[in-house]
């Protein structure tokens, strides 16, 4: 059964409260131990600066892996986890909820290698904005980044309110969204990294749009901590966020090969049977700042695609009480 739209965001939005309503601080101590959770044959930021020395005496513990970044960012939230990562309007969801969560780094993005794009295929009659009336578009999550990218090609392509609700978001499992194109059981789909590569090369599909000559290069997502986390662990946080951003530049200025015979050697390593050859695909994080460090527009697109939705109450969240880059060593001078 599909969800609607608004079911799921409303789902989304209680499920979050009810995150925040249960956050209970986590024991006292300072820690230079950090517990996360990974993604299965991928290897994070955070993963490639301890692979990379760059964490000093900070040390990653993988605790299990995730699917969902509004899953880690609670987990995070809840003192489950010591940090976790999502795309921005769900850290803005999570904070009007209450969560006492701070974004430190920006860790993934939009760039012309790492985008979505939302296909048709090649004779679809589907040519503009307004043929998406009636269309089903078929995207990994409801609520997310990709709703967000429909919304914001249709407002700015003039469609009214009414005329944007009568596009057909349909959340699908990623590695069934083409088949499911090319079956005619959706009329777009939205695509990325390996899955999009492989679609194009297998060919009769072409974009409609992607949200790079959507939005151009931004960083979409940021790694959040509880505030009481880093009131009490200052210097581990300043370790783990410099660290970090460290990663991310090495990885814009080391080859591309070289990049991923990194990640293939660190997948390999933690011996968890996972497949290495999506891999290959890699091309960009996409973090569009230096060393990840995080700008207040990243976070107010969502702010107000979100209050104009009715998805949180307008002025509930100020852009510059969400983040800090203060622990970030790309950030001196900014």
């Amino acid at each position: 059964m599909t969800t609607s739209r608004r079911n799921f965001l409303g789902l989304a939005l209680a499920g979050l409260a009810a995150t925040a309503a249960g956050c209970a601080a986590a024991s006292g101590g300072t820690t230079k131990t950090l517990r996360y959770q990974g993604w299965a044959g991928q290897v994070t930021p955070p993963e490639l600066a301890a692979d990379l020395g760059y964490l000093g005496d900070v040390t990653l513990q993988w605790v299990g892996d995730t699917i969902s970044g509004p899953q880690d960012i609670q987990s995070a939230a809840t003192g489950q986890v010591d940090f976790g990562g999502a795309f921005n309007g769900a850290v803005v969801k999570l904070a009007a909820a209450g969560a006492p969560i701070t974004s430190v780094l920006g860790y993934y993005g939009v760039d012309k290698l790492e985008f979505n794009g939302f296909y048709v295929l090649e004779n679809s009659p589907i040519r503009r904005p307004h043929d998406l009336a009636g269309k089903k578009i078929g995207m990994n999550t409801l609520g997310a980044q990709s709703e967000a990218m429909l919304d914001i090609y249709l407002q700015r392509h003039g469609l009214s309110k009414e005329d944007i609700a009568k596009a057909e978001p349909v959340a699908l499992p990623p590695v069934n969204t083409e088949q499911s194109l090319r079956q005619g059981n959706i009329e777009v789909a939205v695509l990325d990294g390996i899955l999009r590569d492989k679609a194009l090369a297998r060919g009769g599909i072409r974009p409609l749009f992607t949200d790079y000559q959507l939005l151009g290069a931004f960083t979409a997502g940021t790694y959040v901590l509880r505030k009481d986390f880093i009131e009490r662990n200052p210097d581990t946080v300043r370790t783990f966020v410099s660290g970090v951003a460290k990663a991310i530049e090495w990885s814009k200025t080391t080859p591309r090969e070289k990049v991923i015979e990194r990640f293939t050697k660190i997948v390999k390593g933690r011996n968890r049977n996972e497949d290495t050859d999506p891999l290959k695909y890699w091309n960009s994080w996409g973090v569009a700042d230096n060393g990840g460090v995080i700008t207040d527009k990243e976070l107010q697109l969502w702010i107000d695609w979100l209050g104009g939705r009715g998805d949180i109450r307008p002025g509930s969240v100020k852009a510059g009480d969400l983040y800090t880059n203060k622990f970030n060593s790309y950030a001196k001078g900014q």
